[in-house]
């Protein structure tokens, strides 16, 4: 029963096979006569399109004899590409023989046939037509960026107006994850950081006798300048790129439709915990990167200089003034509030799959980090003018 079932399926094949070879498209010319046979067809078209290539036409008019043939769109299109190569090159082109069926369908390919030959016109913009499309879509993210603002401050106001709307126990998560989990890498950075000041400052310093003179330029370029910024740097490309990831992926998962279908705004339980966290989390964290920089800076001149630490602490108290410290820990809200702002908007603003999250990741960084660098200045700016 196996092997006659075995047969069967054999048999049936090659009877497949030998019908489809029957009704294979063939072309033959002879003299001025294009003989052409078989089922011209999507399905048997296979090698007869480089044959068509390939013939040695006559020098004359070209008769195309087409009685028995099966046309479907493919092979219709296929002919009548053949007959407009022959007519451009000078020959004359007659179709004779095809049945009603395949006349029409020849003369609607016929028709629409000058689409394929019209030219295709790219245009190409230029250097300064780019210019403007990159301009006008940086300004439109602008636009976006503060009407994203002034959303989050319309929900920062109606929360304080209405304290039970804050979400203590999300702020009390987001504090966890930006502050408390970051103290290890901003410690580090912080300690090498204040040791290599004090090495390159030491160096120099030693030739002249002048080993007490560490202790404010450790203390100062901490306090007032490194600790805030390298800290914000720290935390605009550890948590604000993780904002941008967390709600970029929500975005892709339409999570973020459904929270405002169900009538929660996402302000309210994604950026507005986040940005108190962070505004919380910031300062502090810059206390501890100012703490941890003039550790570095007493253990460096201690080996290097000589300068125990006692003497380092006793100086440590005139070199750093309390507008020095304050003017360094006032920069870190600032700095808390935009990273949290740009990592969040930037997750609102993917789009289509995981690489649009990954896009916007490293947008929301580079972003961040630029912008915090730029208000720093603008800070060393204004104190200076106000001299602080």
């Amino acid at each position: 029963m196996h092997f006659g079932i075995c047969s069967g399926k054999v048999a049936g094949n090659a009877e497949i096979a030998d019908e489809m070879v029957e009704g294979t498209a063939d072309i033959a010319v002879s003299g001025s006569t294009a003989r052409c046979t078989g089922r011209w067809t999507a399905q048997t078209l296979d090698g007869i399109e480089h044959r068509l290539d390939t013939i040695a036409w006559p020098t004359g008019p070209v008769r195309f004899d087409l009685s028995g043939v099966e046309f479907d769109t493919v092979g219709a299109w296929l002919l009548n590409r053949t007959a407009r190569t022959l007519r451009r090159s000078g020959r004359d082109v007659l179709l004779e023989g095809a049945d009603p069926a395949a006349t029409r369908l020849l003369e609607l390919v016929e028709s629409n046939s000058g689409a394929c030959d019209a030219p295709v016109n790219v245009h190409v913009p230029g250097m300064f037509e780019e210019i403007g499309r990159e301009s006008e879509q940086q300004w439109r993210s602008y636009a976006d960026f503060f009407a994203f603002i002034g959303e989050t401050a319309a929900t920062a106001a109606a929360s304080v107006l209405d304290p039970r709307k804050l979400r203590w126990k999300q702020i009390a998560t987001e504090l966890q994850l930006a502050g408390v989990n970051a103290l290890p890498i901003v410690g580090l950075l912080a300690f090498l950081l204040g040791v290599v000041i004090a090495y390159q400052g030491g160096t120099v310093l030693r030739d002249y006798g002048a080993n007490i003179f560490i202790v404010d330029i450790v203390a100062l370029a901490m306090v007032r300048e490194l600790a805030p910024l390298i800290t914000a740097i720290i935390v605009a490309g550890r948590t604000g790129s993780a904002y941008t990831a967390q709600i970029g992926t929500m975005m892709v998962t339409e999570e973020i439709d459904a929270l405002r279908s169900i009538g929660i705004a996402p302000q309210e339980l994604l950026v507005l915990p986040k940005m108190i966290a962070l505004v919380v989390a910031l300062p502090l964290l810059t206390v501890y990167a100012d703490v941890m920089g003039l550790i570095g800076g007493i253990v460096m001149s201690h080996s290097l200089l000589g300068l125990s630490a006692h003497s380092f602490v006793d100086r440590l108290a005139e070199a750093v003034s309390v507008t020095s410290f304050l003017s360094g820990i006032g920069k870190a809200p600032v700095f808390a509030g935009l990273i949290a702002l740009v990592g969040c908007f930037q997750g609102f603003q993917v789009s289509g799959s995981a690489e649009g999250v990954g896009r916007q990741t490293t947008i929301s960084v580079v972003q961040s980090i630029f912008l915090v660098i730029v208000i720093d200045a603008a800070f060393s700016i204004a104190f200076n003018h106000l001299g602080i």
